[in-house]
């Protein structure tokens, strides 16, 4: 006699499928009558707590606001050249600081004094001279100009005319005298504006560009 094994084994599997089936379905509706009997049992207040837990549980909760750290403002440079430049009247004593090489000392800690020439001052000199000036080769003696238009320390208006004269960083002294106009250095260059802050020291404007003794 003949059996098909293949039939016998498929017949095998269904019910054991079947009996699977049937014993989780028996395991829910067990789990389902303890919960059931379990929640019976608790109190009104226990009821409601577990309900607001649950709830509390599934509700997305909103994610804390980050704070950006502040950003710290720079402040403006405030030294002798950055003053000198936002002045708008030094345009062409910037100029020739920076070709001298000599910014970087005046917006440095300093304190320092500058008799400031106007861009007019400048003017006044003979044509070409600040273009002469200017060459890689004169860069020395405008250098030498420059310096002597700075005094160390920082000399108000109301010390400026208790002095007689003043060392410059070039070496040379400039002299100082109170006329009826207000103070003159070296005879004939009045200070037309006292007392320009900076951060570094003061600037006082005058009207003509300080020429340094020969040899200095």
């Amino acid at each position: 006699m003949f059996v098909n094994l293949d039939t016998t084994t498929n017949s095998a599997n269904v019910e054991s499928q079947t009996l699977v089936v049937k014993l989780k379905k028996q395991q829910h509706t067990q789990m389902k009558a303890i919960a059931i009997k379990a929640i019976g049992k608790l109190t009104p207040f226990a009821m409601v707590a577990v309900l607001m837990f649950g709830t509390f549980a599934c509700t997305p909760q909103a994610e804390a606001p980050v704070e950006e750290a502040p950003v710290e403002e720079v402040a403006p440079a405030n030294d002798i050249v950055a003053v000198a430049k936002s002045a708008g009247t030094f345009n062409t004593l910037v100029a020739a600081v920076e070709a001298a090489g000599l910014a970087e000392t005046l917006m440095g800690p300093g304190p320092y004094t500058v008799f400031a020439p106007t861009d007019e001052a400048f003017a006044k000199l003979p044509e070409g001279t600040v273009a002469s000036l200017l060459l890689p080769e004169n860069l020395e003696q405008l250098k030498a100009i420059l310096l002597y238009h700075v005094v160390s320390g920082s000399v108000m208006a109301a010390d400026v005319v208790t002095l007689n004269e003043a060392a410059t960083v070039n070496g040379a002294m400039v002299t100082i005298a109170v006329g009826e106009t207000g103070v003159v250095l070296n005879g004939s260059t009045n200070v037309v504006t006292t007392d320009i802050t900076a951060s570094n020291g003061v600037i006082h404007v005058i009207d003509a560009v300080l020429m340094p003794p020969t040899g200095n």
